[in-house]
């Protein structure tokens, strides 16, 4: 069964006052649950989500006849492109839309955060 172990959170890098429109999660590799099936179940319980639009740019279509250079192996950028989500923290989510979100996660994940 999942746990919270299962997820990287964002943090504030130091002396930053980020304004979050967004909150990023990222399934660790050893997520037993797969980043599709937990954004189903997001969609089915009226929770918001997006995958996180980046990650691996040179595995998108429009790359194939593009002429660019790789620097590392990007696993991180796979990584972000196959188990990264974002469900939106904006100023007109209510304290509790924000708590039923978090609910619906955890419960899922079998975790307490």
């Amino acid at each position: 069964m999942p746990h919270h172990q299962d997820v990287n959170l964002p943090q504030a890098t130091e002396h930053s006052d980020p304004s979050w429109f967004g909150f990023p999660i990222t399934l660790k590799e050893n997520c037993p649950v797969t980043r599709r099936d937990l954004l189903t179940h997001l969609d089915q319980n009226k929770v918001g989500s997006r995958p996180l639009f980046a990650g691996n740019q040179t595995r998108q279509p429009y790359m194939i006849e593009a002429n660019y250079r790789i620097s590392g192996d990007l696993t991180n950028t796979d990584n972000v492109m196959n188990n990264t989500f974002w469900i939106g923290v904006q100023p007109a989510l209510t304290r509790e839309m924000l708590e039923f979100a978090a609910q619906k996660i955890e419960s899922y994940l079998g975790a307490n955060f």
